[in-house]
């Protein structure tokens, strides 16, 4: 795991789902970029007269959250935010695949398929397409990770249950997560939400507690290329 590609719907899901654990990947001298499938606004703020500096404005939150954790490099595709039911299947496919030839990740981190939020679940399907295990692939290790306000709102049904089969302690990199995520002003929610810092304390503490540390993430792992 040296050249990894984290895919996110919108911007905050990055941080959302695993802002410890790119920020240990980092730390780790790993590579680590982002790609931002969405425009992250169209949809939410369509009746606004302002749209160019909303975007403008979600960009420098997400390169400010991004400088905190340790990002290399952030790439946005640009599609229509909360349409990629609606947008041909091809073209979700062609930026994560144009993404993935330009970086050339060895690791790939994307949405997990059972989420509420339609965008993540076209993520993911569209990332499988664009990592299949064809003889020139070059992405070796496939996960997925959850987003509070997403992930556990789905029916509590064997097909949307995310169920995780690795954990990464983050007891030490979980300041920079919430600090990252009080980067996202426009996206940040009083508590009980769970786009509050308070929120993804107790969340990461909850996790930690599953396997006896301090502060985790989990993750889905899809694919790994052993020796």
């Amino acid at each position: 795991m040296d050249r990894i590609l984290v895919i996110a719907a919108h911007p905050d899901d990055e941080v959302l789902g695993m802002g410890g654990t790119i920020a240990k990947l980092a730390s780790q001298g790993k590579e680590v970029h982002l790609l931002i499938v969405t425009d992250g606004s169209t949809s939410q703020y369509k009746d606004s007269e302002n749209i160019g500096e909303i975007l403008d404005s979600k960009k420098q939150e997400t390169k400010k959250a991004s400088d905190i954790l340790g990002i290399k490099s952030i790439m946005y595709g640009m599609l229509p935010d909360m349409k990629l039911d609606v947008t041909p299947h091809i073209d979700v496919n062609q930026v994560i695949e144009k993404t993935i030839d330009y970086i050339k990740p060895d690791t790939v981190f994307t949405h997990f398929w059972g989420d509420v939020n339609m965008d993540h679940r076209c993520i993911y399907h569209s990332t499988m397409v664009a990592v299949r295990p064809v003889m020139s692939q070059c992405v070796k290790e496939v996960y997925c990770y959850s987003v509070p306000s997403s992930t556990e709102w789905s029916p509590a049904v064997l097909q949307t249950t995310f169920m995780p089969n690795l954990f990464v302690d983050i007891s030490k990199e979980a300041p920079l997560k919430y600090k990252a995520m009080k980067a996202y002003e426009t996206e940040l929610r009083d508590y009980p939400h769970p786009r509050s810092v308070e929120y993804l304390k107790k969340d990461d503490e909850a996790v930690g507690l599953r396997v006896g540390v301090k502060a985790a993430e989990s993750f889905v792992m899809l694919r790994k290329l052993g020796i």
